[in-house]
């Protein structure tokens, strides 16, 4: 992946950035002919360029079409997926995908994946004793009971949050609290706990107020709307107004569209053919938007003006004192045709963007989403850049792959579960990241011709994210507290934190048993992220995440082995293990800590440590280790 690629792939924030750098890269003529067309557009009020034939021919305008399956004779091949990357391989000339990893490697990150926490030791002796007999079976029951399990939908909303850059505070420089927003980041962990089909996740988080208005709960989804950071102490109420709508249009077009419309605020896109009529359009959806009073937080309820809509109009250079022509409500036009944007006239204008949205001949919304959904089973995403599938995104590494599950989506019924299963169940999947003969003639060839595993000629290793680790933690030392739900809870932070913030950021939640909750429920604060999280790249919410760094510092060693907090799991995982043999202890603890059992020679280290060491240090050491922290 370029370096260009990269700066994509980290979000929105980069967009402008790298639009700014196509700019430079145009020639002096055309700079001075854009400039002169902008000048032309201010003088006579608006130009908007026409959409081609030549813009609707571009990939992600098309609607997915499904593609046939790959037929290989040679291989047996069950899975569609296994078929269409298994093609690619070949034609790389790599035969078979890598081999199968060992059972514990594949339970660990199956339940990892799923749920974001350790299989117990419980669950693996039970797997593993079904693996020995029917190991396919064994494979399909592990898979269902991940994702029937409620922290299956703990994981994944949290996934999602990155995106709808989520928190629980305005940002800014107040940074003040909005005590409602917890509930939909509930909403979202039980929209995924029951499996909501695609369509009715994505629409009632565009309009669950008007698909369904008599539901509180429903109307709850729509909290997506006004995630994002405001300043409610601005003097003006016309400029926060133009700021919070101007950034939830830009949200919606990233996060379903895959599409970088913020750049279109100010003029039209520089790279596609989205206008900057377009864009306020689209804005003008949500012209009914009530903006609460100065110095009160946006609600978690997408909030309504009681009164007639005003008028919707486009602005000069995106500046709120330069109001523009005046625009009707309606879609980016290179992805509709005909009558389809014509929504004006509606009462339900969020309904009808919903239903667009979700259409099952929709050209991105399905792609944008199963590119999401495959990004975090195998940490490479299809389309490098998950937010951005316009002319700078990246292009899909296996085109036909993401139109199949795009349309698998729809033969589901829109069950992301069933698409779980799908990729799950296939042999990419399975393969192992690495071979103890990683000398061997078939694991040279594998990483010369597909260095980069662009083909997935073998299983990604992964790191664990923040919470995953501390979760993870917690689990070991038996002190996760599993309930689920209700406001954010804040565990003490470190002196050198607390001693930065003013009165009453941050009031340490009083029952000290809510300080082990899972790490979803921590209180989500923009302008502070919690140091453990930080440390190991959690995005802040001022802007949408499509896709988190993964950094290797040496702030993360050092805090793995000197955090209090760490020190403190360390001890009480250390407890459960008192009273054994020291044999016993390090047959009980590999798999508790890392989901295996110990080699003899690692069996023989182990004891000898703890002989001249304490048993807290060697919970400590096992803390530290890369296999704790990284999936094979």
């Amino acid at each position: 992946m370029s370096p260009l690629r990269n700066i994509a792939a980290d979000g929105c924030r980069w967009s402008q950035v790298i639009v700014g750098l196509a700019w430079l890269g145009l020639s002096q003529g055309a700079r001075i002919a854009a400039v002169a067309e902008d000048e032309k557009a201010e003088a006579t009020g608006y130009a908007e360029a026409d959409i081609t034939e030549r813009d609707r021919r571009f990939w992600a305008f098309r609607p997915p079409v499904r593609p046939p399956v790959p037929r290989l004779d040679d291989a047996e091949v069950t899975s569609p997926i296994d078929a269409f990357l298994l093609d690619r391989l070949r034609e790389a000339g790599i035969p078979d995908f890598a081999p199968e990893a060992s059972p514990d490697t594949l339970l660990r990150r199956l339940s990892y994946t799923l749920t974001g926490l350790p299989p117990s030791p419980e669950s693996r002796t039970r797997f593993l004793s079904d693996h020995a007999r029917e190991p396919e079976a064994a494979w399909r029951n592990a898979i269902d009971h991940y994702l029937d399990s409620p922290h299956y939908g703990e994981r994944w909303a949290q996934h999602w949050l990155d995106v709808a850059r989520f928190a629980e505070t305005d940002g800014f420089e107040h940074d003040k609290v909005r005590e409602e927003a917890w509930r939909y980041r509930d909403w979202v962990v039980a929209a995924f706990n029951s499996d909501l089909p695609f369509d009715r996740f994505i629409a009632l988080q565009i309009a669950g107020d008007e698909l369904e208005p008599e539901s509180a709960e429903t109307a709850t989804a729509t909290g997506f709307l006004l995630a994002g950071p405001d300043m409610p102490d601005i003097d003006l109420e016309s400029e926060r107004r133009h700021n919070v709508l101007n950034e939830l249009t830009g949200a919606v077009g990233s996060v379903f569209l895959g599409l970088t419309l913020e750049c279109a605020q100010c003029h039209d896109h520089r790279s596609d053919p989205i206008s900057q009529a377009d864009f306020y359009r689209l804005r003008a959806i949500f012209e009914d938007f009530a903006l609460p009073p100065k110095n009160r937080s946006l609600p978690v309820v997408f909030p309504i003006r009681s009164r007639d809509r005003p008028e919707s109009r486009l602005y000069v250079r995106g500046d709120f004192r330069r109001p523009g022509p005046e625009v009707v409500p309606g879609f980016p036009r290179v992805l509709v045709s005909g009558e389809e944007d014509l929504v004006a006239a509606r009462t339900d204008r969020r309904a009808a963007l919903a239903r667009w949205l979700t259409r099952p001949e929709h050209p991105l919304t399905r792609r944008v989403m199963v590119n999401r959904l495959w990004q975090h089973h195998f940490a490479v995403p299809l389309v490098g850049t998950p937010s951005d599938f316009g002319k700078l995104g990246d292009r899909p590494s296996h085109p036909e792959l993401l139109d199949w599950l795009a349309t698998e989506l729809v033969h589901q019924d829109g069950s992301l579960k069933a698409l779980h299963r799908e990729i799950l169940r296939s042999r990419a999947w399975r393969q192992a990241s690495r071979v103890e003969d990683d000398a061997s003639d078939d694991w040279r060839i594998r990483l010369e011709r597909d260095p980069d595993n662009r083909l997935l000629s073998r299983q990604n290793r992964r790191r664990l994210d923040g919470e995953a680790i501390r979760d993870t933690m917690l689990s070991v030392a038996g002190r996760l507290n599993r309930r689920m739900g209700g406001p954010g809870v804040r565990p003490p932070l470190p002196p050198e934190v607390t001693m930065t913030l003013l009165k009453n950021q941050w009031p340490v939640t009083k029952d000290i048993r809510e300080h082990d909750r899972r790490s979803l429920y921590l209180f989500a604060r923009r302008n502070l992220r919690f140091p453990f999280f930080e440390v190991f790249d959690r995005p802040d919410a001022n802007q949408s995440c499509a896709r988190r760094q993964v950094s290797t510092t040496a702030p993360q060693a050092l805090t793995l082995w000197n955090d209090a907090f760490v020190h403190e799991v360390a001890a009480d995982a250390a407890s459960k293990l008192a009273g054994r043999s020291s044999g016993e202890k390090v047959n009980a603890a590999f798999p508790l800590f890392l989901g295996r059992e110990a080699t003899s020679e690692e069996r023989a280290m182990a004891e000898a440590f703890m002989a001249g060491s304490s048993l807290e240090e060697f919970c400590l050491a096992l803390f530290n280790l890369n296999e704790f922290v990284y999936l094979d």
